[in-house]
């Protein structure tokens, strides 16, 4: 066992939660070593029936967000149900839930029956809009809190979206983080809290640039004008000649004059201070990638340590030797590739993660 996967050795976890972001955010804690219990209802996890098969005809989607937990499934609205989680509550650090505000409450296991049971449980509400508010009980899904964050980025002509969930993936995250900081909190003063995250709530902090623009400015940044955000030349995604895509990222002067010295267009180094947006220079750049294929833009350019990167799909990143040397994605012995926690400690990266059991 490495360090990492013993962190919150002796943490019991119930999680309540469907789909991604809080199986996302107790995946997280039990490769930190946590004791998760998934509390299914009667029917199971809709996430079950989501996303492609494996070979044994399960959902591989649902074993990548759930993999090293336990799961058991309790019928919450029968009286022995509700008895069931009131005693594993009495024993458990931290339960997790993902239902609407006051369902849990109406049930008769909302957080105050449950802190009677246990003053230090550490009870987190995970859901789309937060506890309070207009929305709180609105229906949506990641891409409804993305476009209510102000956070949608400008869609391609046939409306298409990247395959990352923005708000789910940052609410599992936020969700994680304010667990385990929880816990830290608790050792100091024996008790436990009531944690109220939003999914729309995680993405405002992920804009903490464009909201500090608008805070001095007035107004945000808007797309294909900011430096950041396509209207530098020194910061954009280029086609190659060979249809592919480059990512070039000069943003410091050391590294545009580096970019410049390897494309043989000393010319452009004075150019990096054209206001905003840059679209001469950026023809003339896009124009020169589009001369190069892929490969003698890597060998050019790749060299030259001016943060350029080739864009890579997902099955190139998988098998770079990169992402390889660092040990952090698994192949499971039936196919299935685990994203490991992203972090090695002592020299030691995390061990894979276990099936899902049966609790």
């Amino acid at each position: 066992m490495s360090r990492l996967n013993g962190f919150l050795r002796g943490v019991r976890v119930l999680d309540l939660t469907r789909h991604l972001p809080g199986p996302l955010a107790t995946l997280l804690l039990a490769d930190m070593g946590a004791e998760v219990l998934k509390i299914e209802p009667p029917d199971g996890d809709g996430m079950r029936e989501m996303g492609p098969r494996k070979a044994d005809g399960s959902s591989a989607c649902f074993s990548a967000v759930n993999a090293g937990k336990t799961t058991r499934r309790i019928d919450l609205k029968s009286t022995a149900g509700r008895a069931a989680l009131l005693d594993l509550a009495t024993s458990a650090d931290v339960l997790i839930e993902s239902f609407r505000p006051g369902i849990l409450t109406r049930l008769g296991v909302g957080y105050d029956v449950l802190k009677g049971v246990n003053p230090r449980l550490i009870y987190c509400s995970l859901n789309g809009f937060g506890c309070t508010g207009p929305l709180a009980q609105m229906a949506a899904h990641d891409l409804n809190y993305v476009a209510l964050a102000g956070a949608l980025p400008p869609l391609g002509a046939d409306g298409s979206l990247p395959d990352t969930p923005l708000a789910d993936c940052a609410g599992g995250l936020f969700a994680a983080l304010a667990l385990v900081s929880a816990l830290y909190g608790r050792g100091r003063d024996g008790q436990g809290c009531h944690i109220d995250l939003a999914l729309l709530d995680a993405v405002l902090p992920l804009q903490i640039l464009p909201l500090a623009q608008l805070g001095a400015a007035g107004v945000p940044p808007r797309a294909g004008e900011g430096p950041i955000n396509g209207g530098a030349a020194c910061y954009r995604v280029y086609e190659t000649g060979d249809r592919r895509r480059v990512a070039l990222a000069a943003l410091e002067g050391k590294f545009w004059h580096a970019f410049c010295a390897a494309a043989g267009r000393p010319d452009w180094v004075a150019r990096h201070a054209d206001p905003l947006p840059q679209r001469a220079l950026i023809g003339e750049v896009a124009s020169m990638f589009g001369g190069l294929t892929l490969e003698e833009c890597e060998r050019r350019f790749g060299p030259a340590d001016c943060c350029f990167a080739p864009v890579r799909e997902l099955p190139e990143a998988v098998a770079s030797a990169h992402v390889r040397s660092r040990g952090l994605v698994h192949r499971t012995g039936d196919g299935e590739l685990q994203p490991l926690f992203p972090a090695i400690v002592d020299g030691e990266p995390p061990r894979p993660r276990p099936p899902l059991g049966e609790g």
